[in-house]
């Protein structure tokens, strides 16, 4: 175990309220919980790495406000460098969510900050890099300004000799392949989940939208398939490993800690069929609570946990 990882991506303040089963206007509707968690593709997938035991630095911008100082406190809580996270006079990104008791969700999102940030390129200074291997791309979407120049960042990886990874999202503006076909030849691992694959690949389905991406230069698509687990595509085959059967309470950002544990595992120097288990364990651990990174636990625990804790299927 060598090096860590520095991920690149938006920090965001998540206020959930649970369970809703529907939105009345001008009545009151009663519900169990109201409370404040940490989100954001970039700050959950760093958290889960540092959960996990990874050195992490994440580069980002928050407000110069008490949402900004917040977010940053929890990720430096479990060992995230913040060095790089920017203060800017502009409001923390955050996010309204709305969980059904199923764990399913309705987000009302104020990008805040968000928008007014990565003017440029990131640059791969000594200084940014230094005893760091691997850089990861959290949802490029999630930022505006950064999505037009998003693979010249991945090239700059690259060439600063960092292995790569990007984590799709959803694309509100329905760019799409626009934004993440430019990044593809300079991508070793490419996350997505299933709806995300074929909307931005045009592929009837989820396999043949990772096979397109793979020709298309990335060397590893791994696609999210929520319980289910996820599926692993190569040049040289392909395969699926079953999630772990929990009961979701909310499923806000387990996309983002399943990346986060599968990074964990590339860290650690486990085989793809491994790193994705691992991954699935941080999903599952991920939905069993109400926010984003609440349920995560630290490497020994989650591997305990997965010892025995029965598959999906």
């Amino acid at each position: 175990m060598t090096g860590g990882v520095l991920c690149c991506g938006n920090l965001v303040v998540d206020i959930l309220v649970r369970p809703v089963e529907q939105v009345v206007f001008d009545t009151t509707t009663w519900v169990e919980d109201i409370s404040q968690h940490i989100g954001g593709n970039g700050a959950n997938t760093s958290f889960a790495l540092g959960k996990l035991g990874v050195p992490v630095r994440l580069v980002g911008v928050t407000g110069r406000d008490s949402f900004g100082d917040w977010v940053v406190r929890q990720l430096e809580a479990v060992g995230v460098d913040t060095k790089y996270v920017l203060r800017k006079d502009v409001p923390t990104a955050a996010t309204v969510g709305l969980v059904k008791p199923t764990g399913s969700r309705a987000l009302l999102h104020r990008p805040g900050v968000s928008a007014h940030s990565f003017e440029v390129p990131v640059e791969f200074t000594a200084d940014l890099t230094a005893g760091f291997q691997h850089f990861h791309l959290a949802n490029p979407f999630a930022l505006p300004l950064l999505r037009a120049h998003a693979g010249e960042t991945m090239r700059s990886a690259r060439q600063a000799g960092l292995r790569t990874s990007l984590d799709m999202g959803w694309d509100a503006r329905g760019e799409w392949m626009k934004v993440i076909e430019p990044c593809l030849p300079h991508t070793e691992f490419l996350f997505m989940n299933e709806d995300e694959a074929r909307r931005i690949s045009g592929c009837a389905d989820a396999g043949s939208a990772a096979r397109r991406f793979l020709d298309a230069g990335a060397g590893v698509a791994v696609v999210k398939l929520g319980a289910a687990g996820c599926s692993v595509f190569t040049a040289s085959e392909e395969f699926t490993v079953p999630g772990f059967r929990v009961d979701a309470v909310d499923t806000t950002g387990a996309g983002d800690c399943f990346v986060g544990g599968f990074l964990a595992g590339l860290y650690r120097g486990v085989s793809l069929r491994e790193a994705a288990r691992l991954a699935n364990a941080a999903g599952a651990l991920s939905v069993t609570r109400l926010g984003a990174t609440t349920g995560l636990l630290s490497y020994p625990e989650t591997v305990s946990w997965m010892g025995r804790t029965a598959a999906s299927r």
